[in-house]
């Protein structure tokens, strides 16, 4: 899938210079994904919105990119992956600047899927590129590395640059900021990166999208709508149906095709397995930290937005500190101690806020923020190593894209968990509202403890291996 064809005409540019520009489109797509937060409560006052439409306008976003980056890494290897690098990002920015004068909530949760429909062919699109452009195994590691550091520095400094473009300018500024970011990225795109497509691309796998959409969509609307339907209702308990459905229908259906939208060989992989695992579960304890964060600084204890994203700046610096180190880590002694630190973070950080309360001291909060932004910098690198490591080199991105979809899974999954939680027990109050949602977290960190192990054992190695070996041979569904 990777194999790249290049333009002849063009001048090589130098593969850092590449690099960066992938980078710098991961800059603004993984910041947009965070920066919205900080804005919630001024969102909410200027467009009367309620809890689940907050909710909407974060996974209107997360849910489809979620569900379509697979599909964007086939139309690049198809028609270009410069082309659709560059359409993506003109998507992006006009999504962004629709998002900057949404009239009401709605209109704002619509915009918000334009720009994720741009931000689907970024992010895949550019680890393909990376991967096509570092050839041995040790600077594709280290580049890998840097492109996961970026993923955590980037989320990291959203809440703080969205509360500082909330406080002074207002919420919609925040979307203001990826126009001259992307901008800068689509001209150096057009004038540094080669065009490369794969000979023999991926053939479109329309009912698996359909599926993998049903699935994502089905189940993100039950969770946010259920506490005001009614959980016994039969328009979530239908929709609970219809995911599990879209599910079995996926596994059957998968296998039986040529090329599959997931090829599901890769979870043959322990460590493949449960880099996708901690995936979802260390973005859903990050996506829902940061929801309930901004509506408890701004909400429970008044602070403004800038104040709100100044409090977030522990975690920022945490995250920004260990994303690089833990990128060097995993090159040195593997992907292990990485995770252990990572959920050993996200167990204390929570444990800490099932105690939280609306006059909890501003120095544990922040002390709090810190241990947590250690586990979340600590989390990306491995994730992202795990995923393409013993991979045969023509599914590096299709690999690359899965691990991309469980952190989009698990940030839409923490967004509307985090909400509903909320939302249900709102009677006690907004702090012990919160309580079993880092119960919830807490679980997580454990998840990640067990999975660092298990993914580290001869056992899993092995499990790889034989994984990497049935990538390499010819798959055994009928065409489809």
């Amino acid at each position: 899938m990777n194999t790249t064809i290049e333009a002849p005409a063009r001048a090589p540019a130098h593969p850092n210079l590449i690099l960066a520009i992938c980078c710098l489109s991961l800059l603004m797509v993984a910041m947009d994904a965070t920066i919205v937060n900080v804005a919630l409560p001024a969102i909410r006052q200027d467009l009367g919105a309620s809890i689940s439409g907050l909710q909407w306008v974060i996974d209107a976003y997360t849910m489809v990119v979620a569900s379509l980056l697979m599909l964007a890494g086939s139309m690049a290897d198809r028609f270009g992956r410069r082309r659709v690098f560059q359409s993506g990002m003109a998507l992006f920015m006009l999504g962004s600047l629709l998002c900057s004068v949404a009239p009401n909530i709605h209109g704002l949760s619509a915009f918000r899927v334009v720009q994720a429909l741009g931000a689907t062919m970024l992010n895949p699109v550019a680890m393909s590129i990376i991967a096509n452009t570092f050839h041995e195994p040790k600077e594709r590691a280290r580049a890998i590395g840097i492109w996961g550091a970026v993923a955590g520095i980037s989320m990291a400094l959203g809440p703080v640059i969205g509360g500082a473009l909330t406080q002074s300018i207002g919420w919609r500024s925040i979307f203001w900021v990826n126009l001259p970011v992307g901008a800068a990225a689509m001209l150096l795109a057009a004038r540094y990166i080669p065009e490369s497509r794969a000979p023999k691309p991926r053939r479109v796998d329309p009912i698996g999208q359909l599926l993998v959409f049903t699935i994502l969509a089905t189940v993100t609307y039950a969770v946010i709508e259920g506490p005001h339907a009614g959980w016994g209702s039969t328009t979530i308990v239908g929709l609970f149906a219809a995911a599990a459905l879209a599910l079995v229908a996926l596994l059957v259906y998968e296998p039986r095709r040529h090329e599959p939208l997931i090829d599901v060989r890769f979870f043959r992989s322990a460590p493949f397995s449960s880099a996708t695992l901690i995936a979802v579960c260390s973005f859903s304890a990050f996506s829902g930290f940061l929801f309930l964060n901004a509506l408890y600084l701004q909400g429970v204890r008044g602070l403004s937005a800038f104040h709100t994203g100044l409090c977030t700046l522990p975690l920022a610096l945490a995250t920004i500190l260990c994303s690089p180190f833990s990128g060097r880590l995993v090159g040195a002694y593997g992907t292990r101690p990485s995770l252990l630190a990572a959920g050993t973070a996200t167990i204390v950080s929570a444990l800490i806020m099932t105690q939280l309360t609306a006059t909890t001291p501003l120095p544990l909060l922040l002390l709090t923020y810190v241990i947590f932004g250690i586990g979340f910098g600590m989390v990306n690198a491995p994730i992202t190593n795990t995923a393409v490591s013993g991979m045969p080199k023509a599914q590096a991105g299709l690999a690359a894209a899965v691990a991309s979809t469980s952190r989009q899974i698990g940030a839409s999954l923490g967004v509307a968990l985090a909400g509903t939680i909320v939302g249900t027990h709102m009677h006690d109050g907004f702090a012990q509202a919160s309580h079993p949602f880092w119960w919830l977290m807490t679980g997580g960190g454990v998840t990640i403890l067990l999975l660092a192990w298990l993914s580290n054992t001869g056992w899993a190695r092995d499990t790889t291996r034989h994984a990497a070996h049935l990538l390499e041979e010819a798959p055994t569904g009928a065409p489809a």
